[in-house]
């Protein structure tokens, strides 16, 4: 068995075309289709259905791939190992951020981008759920994210702070005077809240249905400066998680007259995976700017 056999099967898996998968990794199709046919005869049961000019992958070629992608994953991830051995500060890193960790995220980029010219960043945003899926299939080297502590064991979670939910408002806004706002006067105010995705949302939906409260909901959005630019700038209210407000010196926060409830937020890592050292740096400068918070 050979590493580009798994990695023809792979792609043709993907396509369910031995033509396009043959196009995708620059053989031709009588090549490729003798490829997995040795394969299958290695492993004694046939990974594909051939009906006529069509393929149709089988109930052993959907166990088998399963495999075959983590092997292949383990091969990429030994590769950059070595690569990083022999340049350590070069690369690329691939981040995963839940929505409300924006404000968080941005003073660390700067600096982090200063130090280590040759690692290249993306950003990838989205829910916590979406998040931990390109984590597991690692599409992610990291998450930063909140998270409720379980049986996750195929997950390491490295603690970065916990931090409650508040409202916030314009410092010129008559309600930054106040130190707490009940949930009665939130109900009443033009809101913006956070759309579906933020892991807030759940948290506000269910204060304000406990209560048995109808608030008065203008805008949501699933994007957490363009809630604070307009809460800055206007006489706009919304509900977010304290620590979304790192930077924002023109908004204050008003405690809601509520009992606290703490969420605790994490790096999160694929347990029992290579870290690559450009994560591990990165992890160092966020915990960095936590510290001078």
């Amino acid at each position: 068995m050979e590493l580009r056999q798994l990695q023809y099967f792979v792609k043709a898996a993907e396509t369910m075309n031995f033509t396009e998968a043959a196009v995708a990794v620059f053989i031709t199709q009588s090549t490729l289709s003798q490829q997995i046919k040795q394969l299958e005869e290695e492993l004694g049961m046939l990974l594909f259905d051939r009906i006529g000019k069509h393929v149709r992958i089988t109930e052993a070629g959907h166990l088998f791939l399963e495999h075959a992608q983590k092997i292949l994953r383990d091969v990429q991830k030994g590769k950059q190992a070595i690569a990083e051995l022999n340049n350590a500060v070069n690369g690329e890193l691939n981040i995963g951020v839940s929505y409300a960790f924006t404000s968080l995220l941005l003073p660390a980029l700067a600096p982090f981008s200063t130090k280590y010219p040759g690692i290249k960043i993306y950003i990838t945003y989205g829910n916590p759920e979406e998040l931990e899926k390109k984590l597991r299939l690692a599409e992610l080297d990291m998450i930063l994210a909140f998270h409720n502590e379980s049986d996750d064991e195929d997950l390491e979670m490295q603690v970065l702070f916990s931090s409650g939910i508040v409202a916030a408002v314009s410092r010129n806004n008559p309600l930054a005077k106040l130190k707490t706002i009940t949930l009665e006067e939130l109900a009443q105010q033009e809101l913006i809240i956070p759309g579906k995705g933020f892991s807030s949302r759940t948290y506000i939906n269910d204060l304000f249905y406990r209560k048995k409260l109808n608030p008065n909901i203008k805008i949501e959005m699933n994007d957490v400066h363009s809630i604070l630019s307009l809460v800055q700038n206007g006489h706009w209210v919304t509900i977010l998680n304290e620590k979304a407000l790192f930077g924002w010196d023109k908004i204050k926060a008003v405690n809601i007259d509520t009992k606290a409830i703490k969420r605790q937020s994490y790096i999160l890592w694929q347990k029992g995976v290579y870290r690559k050292k450009a994560a591990k740096l990165f992890a160092d400068e966020l915990m960095r700017v936590m510290e001078h918070e």
